[in-house]
C-alpha cells in the first residue's frame, strides 16, 4: 500500500462481494464498502444483518471459508441449547455470531443508528476499511414465488431458495435514506466497484435507496463491474437461477445488459472470453480477467488486475 493508492468503494452483498473487497483491502489502504441490507432480518428476537457480518468477518480475517458466513470455527452450544428448549433453530447462528448480534441490537435498542454500530463492531474486529450499510432506514428484500411472498430469509435459509422466483419487492426502500457517508463515498472515490454479487438481491437494493443511483450515475470516479456469472452458473447461490426466472439471460452478458449505461468498464471471467464483442456492444468496454477466487491471494491478485484495468 501506498500514499498514491486510489480511493475506492465498493457496492457489495456477502460472497464475491466480501471476497473482492478482501482483496482490495489488502491492495489499497483507502476502501469503504458499502454494503446491502435488504436482507436484514429479526431472529431469535435480534437484529441480524447477514452481508454485513459476511463483510466484516471477511475483511477481519475471520470468516468460515467453508460455508461463507459467520465466524470460522465458531461452535453452536447457545443454539443447541436452544434446540433443546424446543425453539425452531432453523436459522443458524455460531455463539461467536450471536454475540455480534446481541451486541448489535442492544446497542439499536438504546437509539444507536445501524451506520453507528457498524462502525463500532468493525473497528472492534480490527477492520481498517470504512464499513457501511446501505441506509440506517429499514428496507426487506420479499421475494415473490410460487408457494406466495416470502421475506428473504425465508426463502434463501428457511426454503434453501428452491422456490421459483416470480418477483422481487423492496418494502421501505422508496422512503429510505443513505446511511451517513454512502454518497460521499460514491462521489470522492477514484473507482467504484461494483461487486460480484447477485444483481437483484444485493445490489440492485443499494442502487434503490433513493439518491444512490443518482450519484453512481453521477461520479468522476472509473466505475467497473464485476461478473457474479462465470460460465453461465453463479459461484455460490440464487443468482442464475434469479436471472433465468425473471426472464434475463444466464450469463455475464445477461447481467452486463442490468447495468449497462452505469459502468465504465465490466470485468468478466477468462470462461466468458468469447462474449466480451456482444456485452462491449452495450457501450461497454470489457476487462477479461481470471475471476475466481480461491483463497486470499487470489483475492489480491484479482484487485490488483481490476485495479491496473480501471486506470486503463
Amino acid at each position: 500500500m501506498s500514499s498514491t493508492d486510489p480511493r475506492v468503494t465498493v457496492l457489495s452483498g456477502g460472497g464475491g462481494g466480501a471476497k473482492l473487497a478482501h482483496g482490495l483491502a489488502r491492495a489499497i489502504a483507502d476502501l469503504t464498502v458499502v454494503v446491502n441490507t435488504a436482507d436484514d432480518a429479526v431472529v431469535y428476537g435480534l437484529s441480524v444483518s447477514p452481508d454485513l457480518d459476511t463483510v466484516m468477518y471477511t475483511l477481519a480475517g475471520l470468516a468460515n471459508r467453508e460455508t461463507g458466513w459467520g465466524v470460522g470455527g465458531d461452535t453452536f452450544t447457545t443454539l443447541d441449547a436452544m434446540t433443546r428448549l424446543g425453539e425452531d433453530t432453523w436459522f443458524r447462528i455460531g455463539d461467536q455470531d450471536l454475540a455480534t448480534n446481541v451486541v448489535r441490537t442492544t446497542r439499536l435498542r438504546a437509539g444507536a443508528q445501524l451506520s453507528e454500530v457498524t462502525g463500532q463492531l468493525a473497528a472492534a474486529l480490527g477492520v481498517r476499511a470504512s464499513l457501511l450499510p446501505m441506509t440506517d432506514d429499514w428496507v426487506a428484500t420479499v421475494v415473490d414465488t410460487d408457494v406466495g411472498r416470502l421475506g428473504f430469509q425465508e426463502y434463501f435459509v428457511g426454503r434453501r431458495h428452491q422456490d421459483e422466483v416470480r418477483g422481487i419487492v423492496l418494502d421501505g426502500v422508496e422512503e429510505a435514506r443513505p446511511a451517513p457517508g454512502v454518497l460521499e463515498a460514491l462521489a470522492a472515490a477514484d473507482v467504484v466497484v461494483v461487486g460480484p454479487s447477485n444483481p437483484f438481491v444485493s445490489i440492485g437494493p443499494i442502487l434503490a435507496v433513493p439518491g444512490v443511483r443518482d450519484a453512481l450515475a453521477g461520479t468522476s470516479a472509473r466505475r467497473v463491474g464485476v461478473s457474479p456469472i462465470v460460465g453461465g452458473r453463479a459461484l455460490k447461490g440464487p443468482a442464475a437461477a434469479m436471472l433465468t426466472a425473471l426472464g434475463h439471460e444466464t450469463s455475464a452478458l445477461g447481467v452486463a445488459r442490468l447495468y449497462a449505461g452505469l459502468l465504465d468498464l465490466y470485468v468478466i471471467d477468462e470462461q466468458d472470453r468469447h462474449l466480451a464483442p456482444e456485452i462491449e456492444a452495450l457501450g461497454l468496454p470489457v476487462a477479461v480477467l481470471a475471476t475466481v477466487m480461491d483463497d486470499p491471494d487470489d483475492r489480491e491478485r484479482l484487485a490488483r488486475e481490476l485495479l491496473d484495468a480501471a486506470r486503463g
